[in-house]
């Protein structure tokens, strides 16, 4: 299942989450926390749904089916924040991966001022996985986003979160210093996993592309899937950070809008070439 908002571009949000899945090969359901009118380029709206609602649409899909692993992406506001962690408290959301949406890349605000204590509280001591990028990990442990600059200071950032309660926190590296805007100043680009008292650092090639919109919520979906289907949570995240690794460079030369655009979700280059989805 995934708990997210609705983007009307269909690179990130619930839409990247069923694409996502479905090339892991598992039934995505939804529960919408809200509708956005969002491009390549901008967010122009944001229309909330209630936090009584988004309850609801949860517990419809889970008297029906057997959800095996869940996400959230977009929450929007402290009460759907708070519903979502009630929610999890009860029982009801297993493997449980959050994915703290709360700035889009273009600078828009995706979260009401009440959110990240929200997220802190209530959420994540109920959360296996905490997928923050460096701007929510910046915000969560109230320093700046340009302290967090290389591994160090990312490990310092997952150590952080994590002793709020979250059983395993990445962080990703995909805006440290250089890495959109011409290339890092090294081929890998690192993430950091912490759990069970261990980091470990994960690195993968840095791919020349402009189409990144969805990344995040890519990944997270992927860790879901990989959850879903009976994998650890390492192994979930090396699958995952695998295949948004191929999304990413399968969609390098499209130009699809005249933003960021998105990923190669289910493998459309590969198929041109005769690679395959394998």
């Amino acid at each position: 299942m995934t708990i997210a908002g609705s983007d009307s571009g269909s690179g990130a949000g619930v839409q990247a989450d069923l694409k996502t899945m479905a090339a892991f090969g598992v039934l995505a359901t939804t529960a919408v926390t809200a509708v956005t009118a969002q491009s390549t380029c901008e967010v122009t709206g944001i229309h909330a749904i209630p936090a009584a609602f988004v309850r609801l649409q949860v517990m419809t899909v889970l008297a029906d089916l057997p959800v095996a692993a869940v996400k959230t992406g977009l929450l929007g506001t402290a009460a759907v924040v708070r519903t979502v962690a009630d929610l999890a408290g009860e029982g009801a959301l297993p493997n449980l991966v959050v994915d703290p949406v709360m700035v889009s890349s273009s600078g828009q605000a995706l979260l009401d001022p009440d959110g990240v204590e929200a997220y802190r509280e209530a959420l994540f001591p109920r959360a296996l996985v905490v997928t923050p990028n460096l701007g929510e990990a910046a915000l969560l442990c109230g320093a700046r986003v340009g302290d967090l600059v290389d591994v160090a200071s990312m490990t310092e950032a997952a150590r952080c979160i994590g002793a709020g309660g979250a059983t395993w926190v990445l962080v990703k590296g995909g805006h440290l210093p250089g890495v959109e805007s011409g290339g890092p100043p090294h081929a890998l680009v690192p993430d950091v996993l912490f759990g069970g008292g261990r980091v470990t650092v994960l690195e993968a090639g840095w791919v020349d592309t402009p189409n990144t919109h969805g990344t995040g919520c890519s990944l997270s979906a992927a860790i879901t899937a990989g959850l879903a289907s009976g994998q650890t949570v390492p192994r979930a995240v090396e699958a995952a950070r695998e295949y948004v690794h191929r999304a990413l460079s399968g969609a390098a030369a499209w130009r699809i809008g005249s933003g960021h655009g998105p990923l190669d979700h289910l493998d459309w280059s590969g198929r041109e070439t005769g690679r395959g989805a394998g």
